[in-house]
């Protein structure tokens, strides 16, 4: 199969017979094989019923259905799981992305020998107060951090190889790095495509400005999984063994300052509780090293959704 095509969504009912029109028109007139698998992340407005009614008309479009919401990342991940095509597709279902860009993403995938390619919404029609400027700032820590030259992370419309989607796990929100969780896996080549930005015509944005406070918490952590998460204890164990000796040090010398000087008080010392601290901070950081190191060996069942229901899929 040449494309398989994941679409998350939550209570996109109005544009889904419109986005599969255009998709089905675009991949056919390119005579490509295909699947387009709908994530239902809990939506209660009609979009399942709409999937179904797709599906009828068109087998190749699949459907998964989530019992609650879980995010875009979860419906992502499920979709990695079923997809079967030799380039992944991931796209928004709100039409602001345009399946027109889908042929030339492949074709980058496949001739031009990338891992992923990223989709660059340089033309925007976002209110810039709100969306435009917070998302330059945190693309630009997202580069700076990750040394991955990318203008938009968070753009929905991206291609992968097959490959790619079956060696990374997607959770919590960590959607906008799914390139730098993939270049953490081996995979390096990570270009970018400067694709069609459209108005939304149905409906109403499901983002609020949270999600960019998320996205540098976000940030942060995946820097971090990257580095450490196969081994916790190496960053735990060492800032806590610097501060303990930074602590057990200030002890001693303190200590011996109280022999050496008769009228020296240790409880008079603001630096003699600063050291207890340290050894305490110290031994602290040590601990959660080991914890850390515990969870992140039986976390096998971290990623596991309540499916409602499946269209297409067994």
């Amino acid at each position: 199969m040449d494309l398989s095509i994941i679409i998350p969504l939550l209570n996109e009912g109005e544009s889904l017979p419109e986005l599969s029109a255009w998709i089905e028109r675009v991949l056919t007139e390119n005579d490509l094989s295909y699947e387009v698998i709908f994530i239902d992340d809990g939506s209660t407005d009609n979009s399942w019923n709409v999937i179904g009614n797709i599906s009828q008309k068109n087998n190749c479009f699949k459907g998964i259905k989530f019992q609650r919401n879980y995010g875009k990342s979860a419906a992502l991940n499920e979709g990695f799981k079923a997809a079967k095509g030799d380039v992944v597709i991931t796209m928004d279902a709100d039409l602001q992305d345009s399946p027109d860009e889908i042929p030339e993403l492949r074709k980058m995938i496949i001739e031009g020998g990338f891992d992923i390619v990223s989709g660059w919404k340089k033309k925007r029609y976002d209110n810039t107060l709100t969306k435009n400027i917070p998302s330059k700032i945190f693309n630009a820590a997202a580069r700076l951090s990750s040394g991955i030259k990318l203008h938009d992370f968070n753009c929905g419309l991206k291609a992968y190889k097959r490959k790619v989607v079956k060696s990374i796990e997607v959770f919590g929100e960590m959607h906008r790095y799914i390139p730098v969780i993939a270049k953490g896996a081996g995979f390096k080549k990570i270009g970018e495509k400067v694709v069609e930005h459209r108005a939304r015509k149905y409906g109403v944005t499901k983002f609020g400005w949270e999600r960019f406070v998320n996205g540098f918490l976000d940030l942060f952590t995946i820097s971090f999984v990257n580095k450490f998460g196969k081994r916790p204890m190496h960053f735990f164990g060492l800032w806590g063994t610097v501060f303990f000796l930074i602590g057990l040090a200030s002890v001693i010398y303190l200590i011996v300052s109280k022999f050496i000087y008769t009228d020296f008080s240790l409880t008079n010392k603001p630096a003699f509780y600063i050291a207890l601290t340290a050894i305490l901070g110290g031994m602290q950081l040590f601990l959660s090293g080991f914890v850390a190191e515990l969870v992140a060996r039986n976390a096998a069942e971290r990623n596991v959704y309540l499916i409602e229901d499946r269209i297409g899929l067994s």
